[in-house]
């Protein structure tokens, strides 16, 4: 099959993700958000016989999360619309699908399945699809840049040799 027809495929799927993204976080951000309710009713499921969610991650969410409940009000609706944005521009796609990803997992591992492991599935076969996923996109053009950017500053700031150890 044509490589180009692949990458538009790729393009297809990337864009769908970047919409999902977007719907998810447009109305936290424009009606505000409080991720209080879901982080103790996350909590709570990890409680009973058979819970919902791990032991481990439930301290996460109460000793991490909870306390830094404000940061979280931000980072969760803003990250979904800048990957949303990100991948339907195809810019930055491969931190964007990882952030994506991460976001998904998490809300996974607090119990809500919801689109979740589709979302989180999509975005690992865009990460193996590599350069397909960006072709139509502005990593075709940013990318090379930022590697020719980062072969000049790793020229000008070479790496030092690690001390012998006794």
């Amino acid at each position: 099959m044509n490589s180009k027809w692949m990458a538009a495929l790729w393009t297809v799927l990337r864009v769908w993700l970047g919409v999902q993204w977007i719907q998810a976080g447009w109305h936290k951000v424009v009606d505000g958000f409080d991720a209080s309710g879901f982080l103790y009713g996350a909590i709570e499921k990890s409680t009973g016989d058979m819970p919902a969610v791990s032991s481990w991650y439930a301290g996460f969410l109460e000793n991490a999360a909870l306390p830094n409940v404000q940061v979280i009000n931000v980072l969760i609706p803003w990250g979904e619309l800048l990957v949303g944005i990100a991948l339907i521009a195809g810019v930055l796609t491969v931190p964007a699908l990882i952030a994506g990803a991460f976001m998904n997992l998490n809300f996974l591992w607090a119990g809500t399945i919801s689109t979740n492991p589709t979302l989180l599935l999509a975005a690992v076969v865009l990460l193996f699809a590599a350069k397909g996923a960006m072709y139509y996109g502005g990593d075709r053009y940013l990318v090379p840049v930022l590697a020719k950017k980062w072969a000049e500053w790793k020229q000008q700031h070479p790496r030092k040799p690690m001390p012998k150890s006794a």
